[in-house]
């Protein structure tokens, strides 16, 4: 028997964190992208705004790529394309709505010259290249995403994207478990790759339908009052719901944030979201209407600094003055690393008097992503040869592929991959073949790229330990310090209150650095430099036990 050819799918992101979402599949010379998000930066990640995936073995293939498959709306899983294009040319694949939210970052970008979008519907089957492709709809948090499978011929690769079971979806768009159990009985699942996010999560997730029974209940109990909600911009489920509630109680819905502002207008004219005109208001008229007539769906579910919820919290918003006759309605849950930014707002809601309900208090929110119960179902009727768990941390990467061998995946079957794992499915099987570059790229202000680990450590040492510059001019013919040494602190200690360490340390560089003029190093700054900062940061280090930055400048004269 001739050997087929092989199928090779690369993972550039998303396999051992929340975001930046990336995989590439490859055969006959080309390459099909499923995905290609951002993920916001962690903590320690100071000063920057964005993380993408690395895009060097996406540029160095950049004539072979067919396109890009936008699974679904959120920016985990598209926001990295308005960067992506600033180099590259190729066209995006997804749902109407999937793409014209990832429209809005590329049209910002002044990108759209650089792409096409080519629109698919549920069930769609649809040939790109060599990529024979079909979209099957899943449920999520944000409406209209696919689960993509394709048929290659190392047999069928089927890619979950974010997905849960809702059995009463606010849409009535089921997940179409049915189609995916076709192709299992027919042509059978050679690899399937699922979405890990709840993998060690017991049970099943809530329908997004049991989120809008406890939002009718707090309007009803908060009667008379403001209320403001805050969720993701993309639930429009949510959103939908959140209006739903407010029109049930007579009450005029306004939105606040660009963003929720864009995607409510957005879904409008799609016919996703129903709001009669009626009842909408711009958020700039609210002020001349009764509270208690009035509700607000805003941004800022995770407590971003510059959100409009945020200035709200600090009474910098030109729109609405919080106090303590108003609700605020946070319909969502932290993203893993967010909880002290929302920890913060809902402190500063509270400072000034008004009532906050979040999620650790009613059931106002309900994942998008499907539970251990839900996976298993999924690989009960997919019935993979293989399996490759994605999108999330490594413990719920590894978690995923145990609930793959507890439903009968061979233990060697079921691969756990990192970012930068290279996999070929050949006529043997499927396996680890290499790596590609995969590291964090950061995006700082405009810049994309400029800096690196070694910036983020220096940053974080400036942070935490603070810095010591020491100046001093030398005269390389006499031999001589003409100048200082100057000490100028920052975050390490305060001068005016440690004058007598600080003359205590320019005796000190002083005497070595006359030591070394004298030992014949007249014109050797670098050589100077290097003493300087070893002098001050012993000394520093004794007195203190702390690394402050130190920072030699040795001019001459």
């Amino acid at each position: 028997m001739t050997p087929r050819p092989s199928v090779h799918v690369t993972f550039l992101g998303g396999l051992g964190e929340i975001g930046r979402n990336c995989a590439a599949v490859e055969y006959e010379g080309r390459i099909l992208l499923i995905d290609c998000g951002l993920m916001f930066p962690d903590a320690d990640m100071l000063g920057v705004d964005l993380v993408l995936p690395d895009f060097t073995w996406l540029k160095e293939n950049a004539d072979r790529i067919e396109g890009c498959i936008v699974t679904h709306g959120h920016e985990d899983h598209h926001g990295a394309l308005s960067f992506l294009l600033r180099d590259l040319s190729f066209p995006l694949i997804g749902s109407a709505l999937s793409l014209a939210l990832a429209r809005n970052r590329i049209e910002e970008a002044g990108l759209l010259d650089r792409t096409e979008m080519i629109v698919v519907k549920d069930r769609e089957r649809r040939t790109f290249g060599p990529f024979d492709c079909e979209f099957i709809p899943v449920t999520h948090s944000v409406p209209h995403g696919f689960s993509t499978a394709i048929h290659t011929p190392q047999g069928t690769i089927v890619h979950s994207g974010d997905w849960k079971l809702d059995l009463t979806p606010v849409d009535g768009r089921l997940t179409d478990l049915a189609a995916i159990g076709a192709i299992a009985e027919d042509e059978g699942i050679r690899l399937l790759l699922s979405d890990s996010t709840n993998a060690d999560q017991h049970g099943h997730s809530r329908s997004e339908t049991t989120v809008g029974k406890v939002l009718y209940d707090l309007f009803h109990a908060h009667e008379g009052r403001r209320i403001i909600t805050t969720c993701f911009a993309s639930h429009i489920h949510r959103v939908q719901q959140v209006a739903d509630a407010a029109i049930a109680f007579d009450r005029v819905v306004a939105t606040l944030g660009m963003s929720m502002r864009k995607n409510v207008r957005l879904a409008r004219e799609m016919g996703l979201l129903t709001i009669p005109d009626s009842h909408l208001r711009d958020i700039e008229d609210v002020r001349d209407t009764d509270p208690g007539k009035v509700c607000v769906i805003s941004t800022g579910s995770q407590g971003e600094p510059m959100s409009a919820l945020a200035k709200m919290a600090a009474k910098e918003s030109k729109f609405i003055d919080l106090d303590a006759s108003d609700t605020v309605i946070l319909s969502s849950h932290p993203i893993p690393g967010n909880e002290m930014n929302v920890s913060k707002v809902i402190d500063g809601l509270v400072r000034l008097g008004v009532q906050v309900v979040h999620s650790g208090i009613e059931d106002v929110h309900a994942t998008g992503h499907a539970k251990a119960d839900e996976l298993k179902t999924l690989l009960s009727i997919a019935k993979p040869e293989w399996f490759i768990p994605v999108h999330g941390e490594f413990r719920h990467l590894t978690a995923h592929a145990g609930l793959a061998r507890q439903m009968g995946v061979k233990k060697d079957k079921a691969i756990v991959c990192e970012d930068g794992d290279r996999v070929e499915i050949s006529d043997k099987g499927v396996k680890k073949v290499g790596r590609v570059p995969a590291s964090y790229l950061y995006v700082d202000g405009s810049g994309v790229g400029d800096i690196g680990h070694g910036v983020l450590r220096d940053r974080k040492v400036l942070a935490e330990e603070g810095v010591v510059v020491v100046i001093l001019t030398v005269d390389s013919d006499s031999a001589s310090m003409l100048l200082g040494p100057e000490i100028i602190t920052r975050g390490w200690v305060h001068a005016s209150e440690a004058e007598d360490m600080l003359d205590e340390c320019r005796l000190l560089i002083t005497d070595e650095v006359k030591r070394a003029l004298s030992g014949g190093q007249k014109s050797d700054v670098e050589a100077l430099g290097r003493i300087v900062r070893r002098v001050t940061g012993k000394f520093v280090s004794d007195r203190t036990r702390r690394r402050p930055m130190i920072v030699p400048v040795v001019l001459e004269a």
